[in-house]
């Protein structure tokens, strides 16, 4: 390939070269993004449709369901067709529509997760001033600003992704493409422009991390004083599991984007981007209603409410 040439199209990661592994790649993330599938569904199924679930905490909750449909529809389908076609070939168009999708997902969930823990600080910390702080017209304008900040953060991306050389070889060690994969393939300085905007963004993402910490830090102060055990217990099931992801989503992907060439494996990226772009649209739904009583009767009242229509 010449200097200063782009590919036509690209080649992704394979996750096993014998059809049988194949087969059962093709398997599990099946089962894993019908899981997913079915877990927001339920989610935006229930807020969306029971008027009891009309507040701001399960609002932002149905609009994080969305954006956890989108980024994991971005990247497993296209990897489960190529596990069941035996092929590896992505387009150079396909590549452009994955990385543009899926920075704008994930860059917009990043910061829902910043509004829903500050929704959960309001709540708590300061619960007298909630419905001031926290009425519908704000709650829109925190949606409406997390989804345009990831909408800009991802055609800034793209845009200058895109418009980098690249010149060696069209493999990317990985099961979808994403921006340091492409770096490996530059030939040119200009990508230190990409690493540039790829380091603000980590900069700004970890700055999101610990406005949620402190947060969160915040909340457990103020349940510490709950003078019930039992409310105690409930408000940390709940809180715990939350911070644990939102710490996962996070610190897999600064890994992922800021880690030095010398720890870059194919191995090592696999296993992160499974952790930052696959784990957490699944285990969303799980860690945001597990503990939701109102969220887990919401799909059985519906049902109940059909057949008697129906009668």
């Amino acid at each position: 390939m010449s200097s200063g040439s782009s590919p036509s199209e690209f080649l992704l990661l394979a996750f096993a070269d014998t059809r049988e592994l194949q087969l059962l790649h093709f398997s599990l993330f099946l089962g894993i993004y019908l899981a997913a599938l079915r877990g927001n569904s339920l989610v935006i199924t229930a807020v969306a449709c029971d008027q009891h679930l009309h507040t701001p905490m399960y609002f932002f909750l149905l609009n994080l369901s969305i954006l956890n449909l989108g980024t994991i529809s971005v990247t497993v389908p296209k990897s489960m067709a190529n596990s069941l076609w035996d092929t590896r070939a992505i387009s150079y168009s396909g590549c452009a529509a994955q990385l543009f999708l899926f920075a704008f997902f994930l860059s917009a969930e990043h910061s829902l997760l910043t509004v829903m823990a500050y929704d959960c600080y309001v709540a708590i910390c300061t619960p007298l001033h909630y419905s001031t702080l926290m009425d519908s017209r704000a709650c829109v304008k925190m949606a409406v600003a997390a989804w345009a900040s990831g909408f800009l953060h991802a055609l800034l991306h793209t845009a200058n992704t895109f418009s980098i050389p690249l010149c060696q070889g069209n493999t990317v060690d990985n099961f979808f493409y994403e921006i340091p994969q492409i770096l490996k393939l530059s030939c040119s300085d200009s990508y230190l422009r990409e690493v540039g905007f790829t380091v603000v963004s980590a900069c700004l993402f970890f700055g999101c991390f610990i406005f949620i910490v402190l947060s969160y830090v915040q909340i457990f102060t103020a349940v510490l004083r709950i003078p019930s055990v039992q409310g105690q217990h409930k408000a940390f099931s709940m809180c715990l599991p939350r911070l644990a992801v939102v710490s996962l989503i996070i610190s897999t992907g600064l890994f992922a984007y800021l880690k030095p060439p010398s720890l870059s494996s194919p191995a090592l990226d696999l296993v992160v981007a499974v952790l930052y772009s696959v784990m957490p649209p699944t285990m969303n739904p799980l860690i945001y209603s597990m503990r939701n009583k109102e969220l887990k009767d919401a799909p059985r009242k519906m049902v109940q409410l059909v057949l008697v229509q129906q009668q």
